[in-house]
């Protein structure tokens, strides 16, 4: 067996992310919402509320109000491709959790993901980030923060700044 060393090591280069950013949902309609990046957690989370089992004849749907902190209303959502799934919270206590999947963009990258579907009103973050997002994909350096909100004001500035040198 080869030991591993850096020499023959086949690993794709991995983004720093910091402890905190502002994310963006663009299935959902939700941009620069405060996300957490947890690595204490498996599963990603969303916060929202009234999170519900709709029956509709033999099909089933999931309905629920996603929240976002920017003062605007509160919208309600439905989804028909969902699961569910036992997840330990915080306090090590096993919860039965609805789970999406929908699509994050994290340095101007669009990444497909699972979100369990939580309620995280107490909480300063309405959004975790979890490992199964992360790993193979960023490097956590916990003194640093928006990193990828930072980039995306960067491209904008860019983009604008190519537009009006066209015109």
């Amino acid at each position: 067996m080869t030991p591993t060393t850096p020499e023959n090591q086949t690993t794709k280069s991995k983004q720093v992310i910091g402890m905190t950013d502002l994310v963006d949902f663009p299935d959902l309609g939700l941009f620069d919402v405060q996300a957490k990046v947890d690595t204490g957690a498996f599963t990603s989370a969303l916060h929202c509320k009234d999170v519900r089992l709709k029956k509709t004849g033999l099909k089933k749907g999931l309905s629920f109000w996603l929240i976002d902190q920017t003062g605007l209303p509160a919208r309600k959502f439905y989804s028909d491709q969902f699961s569910q799934r036992m997840i330990r919270n915080s306090f090590g206590v096993a919860e039965l959790r609805y789970v999406i999947k929908t699509r994050i963009v994290l340095f101007g990258r669009t990444i497909r993901a699972e979100f369990t579907l939580a309620d995280r009103e107490q909480l300063k973050n309405p959004i975790l980030l979890g490992r199964k997002l992360l790993r193979n994909r960023f490097i956590v350096d916990v003194s640093q923060k928006n990193l990828s909100y930072d980039a995306k004001i960067v491209r904008q500035q860019n983009a604008s700044t190519t537009q009006s040198a066209d015109d």
